[in-house]
């Protein structure tokens, strides 16, 4: 088995491959995979170099958009703990094709999650589109940032109100889309606004079709309604 110690940060994709691999399935995940059946498709993937653990263009084109995701933690003994995130477009920040970073908004004040990671900097983040039926898993380490003005303005969304406590980095070491199976469509406001409004535009557009083609018919004295 590849040293799950071993570097991510190579030019050979296979070989980069294999060490993600033995970060995110060990020793109990690959026995599963066998038990069921599914170790040959997944090391077929490996070979050919499928994992990746840099942020891309398509993958950062995905975050750019997002307005929320769920940020996986763990305490020391592994008791594990899911929040919800969320903010404008965006907010979650690309800082460069290993790191991210968002603003950490007041909330509920428990503070959960910054208390995990100070033991525990492992964190896995899962990022949804629900109306393309598309997700995005992402592990990383994350580091609290709390005295640094500069990177906290970079990190702060512009007109968004809200109360920034801190912020988090996250030095990402593997990331996957993976499949859309049993992902349900699902529609904000503002999608369906936007749909609405195309609609209501085409129907505006058929509506002046309609009136233009009733004033010919009535200039060549023909009742348009058929009477």
């Amino acid at each position: 088995m590849h040293d799950p110690t071993a570097p991510l940060s190579t030019d050979d994709p296979i070989a980069r491959s294999r060490a993600i691999e033995a970060l995110v399935f060990d020793a109990p995940v690959l026995a599963f995979q066998e038990k069921m059946g599914s170790r040959a498709m997944y090391k077929r993937r490996v070979e050919k170099g499928a994992w990746r653990g840099a942020i891309d263009a398509n993958a950062a084109a995905f975050i750019a958009q997002r307005d929320s995701f769920y940020l996986a933690t763990a305490s020391a003994d592994g008791q594990p703990y899911m929040q919800h995130r969320g903010g404008p477009p965006g907010f979650l920040r690309v800082l460069d094709v290993n790191h991210l970073g968002f603003a950490d908004f007041s909330g509920n004040k428990q503070y959960i999650s910054a208390g995990h990671l100070i033991v525990n900097p492992k964190v896995h983040l899962f990022l949804m589109d629900y109306p393309n039926r598309m997700r995005l898993k992402i592990w990383g380490e994350a580091q609290i940032i709390e005295n640094d003005p500069d990177l906290l303005t970079a990190l702060t969304p512009a007109d968004y109100e809200a109360t920034i406590e801190r912020g988090f980095v996250i030095k990402v070491t593997a990331l996957d889309f993976n499949c859309p199976q049993h992902i349900t469509q699902r529609f904000t406001l503002a999608d369906i606004e936007i749909a609405q409004a195309a609609m209501r535009a085409k129907l505006d557009e058929l509506a002046m079709d309609n009136a233009r083609l009733r004033g010919m018919l009535a200039g060549k004295g023909i009742d348009p309604d058929g009477g």
